[in-house]
């Protein structure tokens, strides 16, 4: 089979295209026929071994899939040629086969493309996760979130209003972005550069509920002077390459909350979470009340590019690359 690989830990560039047998299953695993395989931030860091979680050289990129079964345990409820979105969860994705946990495959409805279905699952999951679990979104409250044209972003402005918010802002660099944010659902808009006041005046100074960071860098600060009383900063992650502090004092003015939402460590410490997770957003999907992705899609042949178009922060929405 073709696959994307890293044998050297010099970043999106190194990755190659290779010949590499094909995977067996293992106990429990469901062997999938992969159409195509989602790209996420956490693979920008595994291509330089910045990760908290390191494979051993060489890997295969990717964690996420779509796809069909070719073969999956009979107890799993899976059969061959059921269409499938499932996690490999650190690699293996970027592969004409990959093997998932028969728990982290899922039948997709049928108005979701494989295509599509390759960039649900790390994006919208962890959206799910952030909102729910860790920002206990309340119905009406208002969402903010950063870097809203980037994979998170969009899925943030998708899933929210029917998780339950009232307002989505979303806040983008460019007027390019602006418009990405708008197609997917974003209530307001407002560029980087003097979101605070923009916000601000938008909320007729009250601030937001929630906002949604997976961005990190200089805006931290102003992120907590955005929130409204009661409000949750949800640290998501750090794509702009710096990682923030804050003075917890500014905890005390109006009673705000700096939360960490790690999905895949709660992920890896609750078993069965990712089962409710689907049963929660699959009718959303399957209903239409919440759109499925519309990826960026590259061939097996540009992985690379792929990758680098996360790191350099040029990616609009879910990358996925195309295998068949």
């Amino acid at each position: 089979m073709r696959a994307a690989q890293v044998s050297k830990l010099e970043g999106p560039s190194s990755i190659e295209v290779v010949d590499l047998p094909e995977p067996v299953a293992y106990p429990g695993g469901v062997l999938i026929d992969v159409h195509a395989a989602g790209i996420a931030f956490p693979d920008v860091l595994m291509t330089r071994g910045l990760y908290q979680m390191k494979p051993g050289l060489p890997f295969v990129v990717g964690g996420e899939v779509g796809g069909v079964v070719r073969e999956a345990p009979a107890e799993s409820g899976l059969r061959a040629g059921d269409r499938v979105a499932a996690l490999t969860m650190l690699g293996n994705g970027v592969a004409e086969v990959a093997v998932a946990p028969a728990d982290a495959v899922f039948k997709l409805p049928d108005n979701v493309s494989l295509q599509a279905g390759a960039g649900i699952l790390f994006n919208d999951l962890t959206v799910h996760f952030c909102l729910t679990e860790r920002g206990r979104l309340a119905e009406g409250e208002t969402v903010l979130v950063h870097g809203a044209a980037g994979g998170v972003g969009t899925s943030t402005l998708r899933l929210a209003k029917a998780l339950g918010a009232g307002r989505v802002i979303a806040v983008v660099s460019t007027e390019a972005k602006a418009q990405v944010a708008k197609a997917n659902g974003a209530t307001d808009v407002v560029l980087t550069d003097g979101w605070l006041a923009a916000v601000k005046e938008l909320t007729g100074g009250r601030g937001v509920d929630i906002v949604l960071d997976p961005v990190g860098g200089d805006r931290f600060t102003d992120s907590i002077r955005s929130l409204a009383g009661g409000g949750r900063l949800l640290v998501v992650g750090f794509t702009a390459g710096e990682i923030p502090t804050v003075k917890v004092n500014r905890l005390l003015l109006k009673n705000v909350e700096v939360v960490g939402a790690a999905w895949g460590e709660w992920v890896m410490t609750h078993p069965g979470y990712l089962a409710e997770q689907w049963a929660d957003l699959e009718p959303l999907f399957a209903s239409g009340a919440v759109t499925a992705p519309e990826p960026v899609l590259y061939p097996l042949e540009r992985t690379a590019e792929a990758v680098a178009a996360l790191d350099n922060r040029t990616a609009t929405g879910k990358v996925v690359v195309q295998l068949r």
